[in-house]
């Protein structure tokens, strides 16, 4: 996207506008364009003002057309977007009934105009909070259409679209409350991570293949001092505009020019107008709160920025709306603290759940819990099922965590076998290696074998299992030695480690730095065979939000050092109350995976404090993973 030398194309003038003449809606009629946009004033309250040009570039005969001086607008009019249909103007704009303004008083409005010289109506649109909204310039199936962005204040912010039958069936709050309590189903899905926002930007314009939306993107949204907002773009179906044909992965435009960088707020650029060119569109949009600017991408420019990627909707695992589906239990002190991190093996139609239990006093123990269904756990352990045993997991400084940790258990044979964490609260911590009898332990008979250290002394070590079957006559084991890779050995058997040969890193997949998983990434669920290739459920922490996230890789059948694909976004996030809060906020931790009925469970630890289950298709996940062929 190529700005244009004219800008800014409006910069304050009147005292009206002292502060800043921005977010510009332009329409272009048969003999002039229109632009409307935000003017705000020395006391910081917001008009919508207006302005014509010949050409689109240079405007002129500024004037306000729309006044704060209703209830529900009395504290500024804000963002309008404006659309011709049905021989008028309609203008959606952002309407600011509290001062201070907060969520609860910044909802949208409605205004019509026949010549946009006066107003002929405003009234009130939405009961609940939303801005950045837009009247389609045609209807589609017979219905009007309002495109908005719900819940801007009070993140999540998603965009959707409303239909009706009439313009004034947008006026009920009946409506609208019929309509909020499905709001996921009329949603536009343009999020890729819980740490960004969406807000519309332009009007939709009408192009052969269906719409052409403009759209803000703002990467790191939560954390206001590594805000990157960015123009995006995507492109729906024509009858159905929630339904994605193709959609860019990164911005076409960051502020970089100096009147994006500086001004009332800085490092702002937000597009809110789009028209029609002869060889590409014209996007016009607010720069640092302050500005108005526009910028220019060519057909093929923007063909280009949607060719590198095959990805329409970002897939998410469906969160099972019973979680959390086990909690910590305060009346048996050895899990009465957390319960979280689970191992599971699915095995003779049953879910068997390996978790760890957490004391008061920092001490970790696993439990178990069996279901039928792999979301209702009807049998729980009184008692742990496994303890520390040996001296490098028994406590060494009170206060500390310590004991056996976060398990991952694989069948080999006739045995299942369990990788930990083994912590002493002091040195680094170590893998360990136990296992039992598959029969004894679907009957509960908890007799695993003495613990193996497989990790050496002094070097931390965590995330470990090995693939359930040999690969060209060995073993492969994953785990993550130091603490951000994943390393990869080979083992001739399970017999190596003799307190003589360690796991070493023979091989290793790297975290992607700058991303999601550019902190550190380690194993979640041991592998799962596929005909498509090894799947591999795996964690990674950011390197810009510390959150804890989880994704998933595809790994070659013959040789599973080779990564077939990888989400580039993750599949699970914290983004439920339960994740984002508890004994370390902002995780999501999975260490237990199975399949059942062609379904993908994925049980993980939430916020370090309880379990939780999400679920996906199988084949559906697969097909995402070869379509996004994310390699690293």
């Amino acid at each position: 996207m190529k700005r244009l030398s004219h800008n800014p194309i409006l910069v304050p003038e009147h005292d009206w506008e002292k502060r800043g003449a921005f977010n510009p809606s332009v329409i272009k009629t048969s003999t002039k364009y229109h632009l409307l946009y935000r003017a705000v004033d020395r006391e910081g309250i917001s008009r919508i003002a207006a302005a014509d040009s010949k050409d689109g570039l240079s405007w002129n005969h500024k004037h306000i057309l729309i006044e704060p001086n209703q209830d529900f607008d009395q504290y500024g009019c804000e963002d309008p977007r404006v659309t011709f249909i049905d021989d008028q103007y309609i203008i959606l704009y952002t309407a600011i009934s509290i001062w201070p303004p907060e969520a609860k008083g910044i909802k949208l409005a409605i205004a019509t105009s026949k010549d946009l010289k006066t107003i002929s109506s405003k009234k009130p649109l939405t009961p609940f909070n939303a801005k950045a909204a837009a009247i389609l310039p045609k209807k589609i199936n017979n219905q009007y259409v309002i495109a908005l962005t719900v819940n801007t204040d009070h993140p999540p912010a998603k965009i959707a679209l409303a239909f009706a039958d009439q313009i004034s069936d947008f006026y009920s709050p009946d409506y609208w409350h019929k309509w909020y309590s499905n709001l996921d189903q009329h949603q536009l899905n343009l999020n890729r991570l819980n740490s960004d926002q969406v807000e519309l930007g332009a009007a939709p314009l009408e192009i052969p293949q269906g719409w052409l939306w403009f759209y803000s993107h703002i990467q790191n949204y939560y954390q206001p001092d590594k805000r990157i907002f960015g123009i995006e773009a995507v492109i729906t179906k024509a009858e159905d505009p929630t339904s994605i044909i193709s959609r860019t992965t990164k911005p076409l435009l960051t502020p970089q020019a100096e009147y994006e960088i500086s001004g009332e707020v800085k490092n702002v650029i937000f597009p809110s107008g789009a028209i029609t060119l002869n060889q590409g569109w014209r996007v016009y949009y607010g720069a640092a709160d302050t500005f108005s600017a526009a910028a220019e991408i060519t057909k093929s420019s923007l063909q280009h920025s949607l060719e590198q990627t095959n990805l329409k909707e970002v897939l998410k695992l469906n969160k099972s709306p019973h979680n959390p589906i086990l909690t910590p239990d305060p009346n048996r002190p050895w899990e009465a603290k957390a319960v979280f991190n689970p191992a599971v093996v699915y095995e003779q139609g049953v879910f068997h759940l390996i978790y760890r239990a957490l004391s008061p006093d920092m001490v970790s123990t696993l439990g178990y819990a069996m279901s039928h269904d792999g979301v209702h756990f009807e049998t729980r352990s009184t008692e742990p099922i496994y303890v520390p045993r040996m001296s490098y997991e028994q406590k060494q400084v009170d206060g500390n965590y310590s004991g056996c940790e976060d398990p991952r258990i694989v069948k080999v044979g006739n045995r299942f076998y369990m990788f930990y964490t083994a912590y002493d609260g002091q040195g680094p911590p170590r893998v360990a290696m136990s296992w039992i009898k598959v029969d004894d332990f679907v009957k509960h008979n908890w007799l695993w074998s003495p613990p193996t250290l497989i990790s050496p002394p002094g070097i931390d070590n965590k995330n470990t299992c090995i693939f359930p079957e040999k690969i060209n006559g060995k073993y492969l084991m994953l785990h993550r030695v130091g603490g951000r890779d994943i390393a990869i050995d080979w083992l001739m058997d399970l017999n190596h480690f003799d307190g003589l040969n360690w796991l070493e890193k023979e091989e290793s997949i790297s975290r992607i730095e700058h991303s999601w998983q550019g902190e550190k990434i380690g194993i979640g669920a041991p592998p799962i065979k596929t005909d498509s290739g090894w799947l591999l459920i795996y964690h990674g922490v950011s390197d810009i939000d510390s959150q804890y996230r989880a994704g998933a890789m595809l790994l070659d059948l013959d040789d599973p050092t080779k990564v077939l694909a990888r989400t580039q976004y993750p599949l699970l996030e914290p983004t439920e109350s339960y994740e984002q809060k508890g004994l370390v906020n902002n995780v999501v931790f999975p260490c237990g995976a199975a399949v059942a009925q062609g379904q993908l469970f994925v049980y993980y630890g939430a916020a370090d404090q309880s379990i939780g289950v999400a679920t996906i298709e199988l084949n559906k996940l697969l097909s995402y993973l070869k379509d996004s062929q994310q390699t690293e």
